[in-house]
């Protein structure tokens, strides 16, 4: 397969300095076609909002976000049929750390993200059950109280009721959209320039912006892990951290340029609807392939499940307080929480 043959690739760069050098040239690499695949994806989106009468934040949450989370689904799903459960479990609750700490927060930093209360609270919602959902499920299928010294786990029956979740979210938020409900909060600012596309057009360039992103992210996972493997990083950490960082870097690029070019609802958008199908999608279908379901290792208990419920809460307090945009101390708040549980999982070594 594509990602043996890259893994394969990596470990034979050479030892040493001159490996070194080799492994962060590919990276560098890997994340200039990151930044220009996101940059047609994001002007895409903007040119499909326009075109369909959809906001930008839902295009964001459905559309944008289903085409950023492959790899996560990728990943996860491979790592569940290979035997590694726990690198899926890892991957997808670290990610979802990541997109809503680390991501959300440099985007809100680099500038104030506008968004549409109304269709960010009805999104944030989801997003932040979504999240309390897998906490439940993995809580009551360990054992209750005892899930903090012996662990949990996703039964494979629950991983078909989180696809089929996914399915009615999808299907219900572009139907309400295209329904009229969300009408007062259709976008009519920062123009895409793309007015003059045909749908179809415009839907080819958002595949090749999709796919420039997600292969370099390809690139990019195996280079990561095989850096971080030759520092001696356990497996796990790499899991909840860095493949995480990783398979989220499409996240991370599409919301740096669309709050560059002035879309902090699609960046949003994103984010929330990534952090959903992280949930639903990455979890849902790791579990549904797996016979025995996938475990939940005690630390996700104790470290990983909390930190996730703390930076969705963050995320949602700051949209309650906030009237029309994400300001910098909420984008402070959330990148401050994200250092901290990964610099607590590297020491706690979980």
């Amino acid at each position: 397969m594509f990602d043996e043959f890259l893994l394969n690739l990596m470990n034979a760069v050479p030892d040493g300095i001159p490996g070194l050098v080799i492994l962060l040239a590919i990276i560098a690499a890997a994340l200039f076609v990151l930044s220009k695949g996101a940059d047609i994806l994001v002007d895409s989106a903007v040119a499909l909002s326009e075109k369909w009468g959809v906001p930008k934040m839902l295009i964001g949450a459905t559309v944008v976000s289903l085409g950023t989370t492959l790899p996560e689904v990728t990943v996860s799903v491979m790592s569940a049929l290979k035997g590694a459960p726990g690198l899926a479990m890892g991957n997808a609750v670290g990610s979802v750390i990541c997109d809503t700490g680390l991501i959300l927060g440099i985007a809100a930093l680099i500038k104030p993200l506008p968004f549409k209360k109304t269709v960010v609270n009805r999104q944030g919602w989801i997003q932040l059950g979504a999240g309390i959902l897998l906490v439940a499920v993995s809580f009551i299928a360990g054992g209750g109280i005892r899930s903090f010294s012996e662990g949990g786990s996703i039964p494979r029956v629950m991983g078909f009721v989180f696809l089929g979740l996914l399915a009615a979210y999808i299907v219900s938020t572009i139907a309400g959209a295209r329904k009229g409900t969300d009408a007062e909060s259709r976008d009519t600012d920062n123009p895409s320039g793309e007015n003059g596309s045909s749908v179809a057009v415009i839907l080819l360039k958002m595949i090749l912006g999709a796919a420039l992103v997600i292969l370099s992210s390809k690139v990019l996972i195996p280079a990561v892990q095989e850096t971080a493997l030759r520092f001696r990083i356990p497996e796990t950490v790499i899991a909840a951290t860095l493949v995480a960082f990783g398979t989220s870097l499409p996240e991370l690029i599409t919301a740096i340029t669309a709050a560059r070019k002035g879309h902090g609802d699609l960046a949003i958008g994103n984010i929330i609807g990534a952090d959903i199908l992280n949930v639903l999608f990455v979890i849902g279908a790791s579990a549904a392939v797996t016979p025995g379901g996938l475990t939940v290792d005690v630390n996700f208990f104790r470290i990983l499940f909390p930190a996730m419920l703390f930076v969705l809460i963050v995320f949602r307090c700051g949209v309650l307080f906030s009237k029309n945009s994400l300001k910098r101390p909420v984008g402070f708040v959330l990148l401050a929480a994200y250092v901290a549980v990964t610099a607590l999982s590297y020491v706690s070594g979980v």
